[in-house]
């Protein structure tokens, strides 16, 4: 089960504590608002655009580039056919993916509530259905999940490209294809990079039988597994609160909530798995033929993911551009949280592409977004998107070698005008603000050098010496209402979320400062910046989402969680004031795959190191890898094991419940904004071991 199934049982269980909108199901749990085709606002409390919002707008569809509808001619060449339905269902009986849900984006609406340039973009995120990019060679189905899942027929069959986040999503797919094209194997399945639409419908198009006895390649860059489930463990649980922001969780369908996801419309809510790769790409550039096919596969670890690669196709001078170059520019930091990525690598890789694939290739498609055709075309746009990372990394740090700071650069950062004028170089998923920042922190961190930052109070601590200073609560509101009707919006929203934080409990100061972000969000490009300020609008409203997080990671991401991972997860959710005092150490031995490792306690941390075994251990455990799986995740317990015969504890036993003791199960309960966690309606956490795995935060399209 992946993330975006998690939430989507979390709204489900909410549905009791949101207004009176109907509770479809949708992928990534965004529900559908039946009053979105009249354009009718979702929330009772939800305000229309602002005459200075409408003004924006109106100026905006008067300067960008409307004129350039290539895009849109791109966007529908090759189209074959969409299925009868709009709603696939997921083995487990919700609904994992509704595209029918966004249909109020196909009126011919200008909607003042919505960024000129988004909607465009959400627009053309509506193809549906399937689609040729090479004739009879190379196809893809559009609009089933996040990511797009292509087909490349080989001389007995296909190889699948990105089998999309859904066992249910991709199964859907390849019956279209078949059904339209002529039923045929799948002999080969290649993940392009390692977030969690581009591998979690493998199931639905692959047997795993299949691939442990090679008759399926199961192709990746190296890194893969490492990074397809160690970048979302660490801090899984505060990234999965985070995406309620991102991914506008509590957001419906409507042209005042969700209306996009830049690189596609959502997530689909159903079985995400994950099949092991057989074959990896280890080389720069490495060569392989798969049944009558030649690839070439460039590897470009640390872009869009810390392992992905693009692949050409010399037979058909098509390039894959995997996550690496699509109709938006990226995050170089995204807003759920991960480690920020490297802008100039992302250049010079696209550079590198530009140069050893784009002067051949005739075109160029993606695991998002569209193709593009011609050679012309193609050059245009990767030179776009190689000179936007590459003006972002540059500028970024020309400016902050000018004394440019962490705080200010989102205000002083600019793309030139001659990239504003490429469709492509628009910030639909990163934007220039968090974007420019994020390469700051790349290289000099948090600090703006200001001795007063360094260390400064916390929010709750600091505002109600802003609030006394400003002369009360009453001046506070006064000064944010008039700075509201002004539309100064940013100003209004530094003094009352000031408030906001001395004040949780003041409801007149949460409702302002939900619509002056309610305001902010109307405004933006971006959907990830929309989504937040929208999403935080609606929990300063209503509260924070209630109710027990259900299990999120399947046997599949399990399996692929290494015991040195498990083991480094479990002490973070130590709590280490409960460890004060504590000192042992136990040998941990896994028997069926030869691990061995010593875990440590002192000075209230837990370490541990593979491939040792110290001399006079406290405790020593010893079961096969096979059970330990089961007891990450949440199958069974020690004890159970124990009383079964499958494990054995030789030593003090005692310094293991003290262990256990110490241990925390994260539940993303936590408040984003300041009185928005309601007392009678805490949630519950979950009973579950506390040496189960903790929730991993799956990336998607990120």
């Amino acid at each position: 089960m992946n993330m975006k199934t998690k939430i989507s049982q979390i709204a489900f269980a909410i549905s009791l504590t949101l207004p009176s909108f109907s509770f479809a199901a949708g992928g990534g749990g965004v529900v559908a608002d039946p009053g979105a085709m009249q354009g009718k606002h979702f929330d009772p409390k939800g305000k229309a655009p602002s005459s200075y919002t409408v003004e924006l707008q109106n100026g905006l569809r008067k300067t960008l580039p409307f004129e350039d509808k290539r895009d849109f001619e791109e966007s529908k060449r090759g189209f074959i056919a969409a299925p009868a339905y709009k709603t696939i269902m997921a083995d487990a009986g919700n609904v994992a993916w509704d595209m029918g849900s966004y249909e109020f984006l196909l009126q011919g609406k200008d909607f003042d509530s919505v960024h000129p340039s988004l909607q465009r973009q959400a627009i053309l995120n509506m193809g549906y259905g399937l689609y040729e990019v090479v004739p009879g060679k190379i196809y893809q189905v559009r609009g089933f999940d996040l990511a797009n899942i292509s087909f490349v027929k080989t001389n007995t069959g296909w190889i699948v490209f990105d089998p999309l986040t859904a066992k249910e999503t991709a199964r859907a797919a390849l019956e279209l294809v078949n059904e339209k094209l002529g039923k045929r194997p799948v002999v080969a399945v290649v993940y392009s990079h390692s977030h969690g639409d581009h591998f979690g419908g493998v199931r639905g198009v692959v047997d795993e039988a299949d691939v442990k006895s090679g008759k399926v390649k199961v192709i990746a860059p190296v890194g893969f597994m490492d990074h397809a489930i160690a970048e979302n463990v660490y801090a899984g649980n505060a990234m999965t609160r985070r995406m309620y922001f991102q991914y506008g969780v509590l957001l419906p369908r409507s042209p005042f909530g969700h209306v996009d996801q830049s690189i596609g419309k959502n997530t689909a809510a159903g079985n995400l798995g994950l099949i092991e790769p057989n074959v990896y790409i280890t080389q720069p550039f490495e060569k392989m033929t798969v049944d009558g096919v030649e690839m070439e596969f460039q590897n470009t670890p640390g872009t869009e993911a810390p392992a992905e690669m693009n692949t050409y196709f010399p037979q058909f001078k098509a390039f894959w551009a995997a996550e690496n170059i699509t109709g938006t520019i990226h995050n170089i930091y995204t807003l759920r949280g991960a480690l920020v990525r490297d802008a100039l690598a992302w250049s010079k890789n696209i550079n590198n592409a530009l140069y050893r694939y784009g002067n051949e290739s005739e075109v160029m498609f993606a695991s998002h977004s569209w193709p593009r055709w011609g050679n012309e075309r193609i050059q245009e746009v990767m030179r776009t998107q190689r000179d936007s990372y590459a003006h972002l990394h540059n500028e970024v740090l020309h400016l902050a070698n000018n004394g440019v700071t962490i705080n200010e650069i989102q205000n002083v950062y600019k793309q030139p005008e001659s990239l504003k004028k490429q469709w492509a170089a628009h910030s639909y998923h990163g934007s220039e603000e968090h974007n420019s920042r994020a390469v700051i922190n790349r290289y000099l961190g948090y600090w703006d050098a200001n001795p007063a930052t360094l260390a400064p109070l916390s929010p709750r601590d600091s505002a109600p010496l802003y609030v006394k200073m400003m002369g009360g609560s009453g001046k506070i509101l006064a000064k944010g209402r008039e700075l509201y009707r002004q539309g100064k919006y940013r100003e209004a929203m530094e003094i009352v979320n000031k408030l906001v934080y001395a004040q949780p409990n003041n409801t007149a100061a949460k409702d302002l400062l939900a619509d002056i972000f309610e305001q902010i969000g109307y405004q933006k490009e971006s959907p990830s910046m929309r989504n937040s300020f929208l999403g935080a609008a609606y929990e300063l409203r209503h509260g924070m989402p209630t109710g027990a997080s259900p299990k999120s990671n399947g046997p599949d991401m399990i399996k692929g969680m290494t015991t040195e991972l498990w083991l480094n997860a479990l002490a973070i959710s130590m709590d280490s004031k409960k460890a004060d005092g504590m000192n042992f150490v136990i040998n941990l031995s896994t028997p069926d795959n030869g691990e061995k490792f010593v875990v440590e306690m002192s000075n209230s941390a837990l370490t541990n190191i593979k491939g040792q075994q110290a001399k006079n251990p406290n405790l020593t455990v010893t079961l096969n890898r096979s059970d330990l799986e089961k007891v990450m995740g949440g199958q069974t317990t020690f004890d159970q094991l124990q009383i079964e015969g499958k494990v054995k504890f030789d030593g003090d036993r005692k310094v293991f419940d003290q262990l256990r003791s110490t241990l925390t199960v994260f539940v993303p309960d936590f408040e984003l904004m300041p009185g928005t966690k309601g007392k009678a309606t805490k949630p519950v956490a979950p009973a579950k071991d506390p040496f189960a795995a903790q929730e991993m935060a799956i990336t998607a399209g990120e």
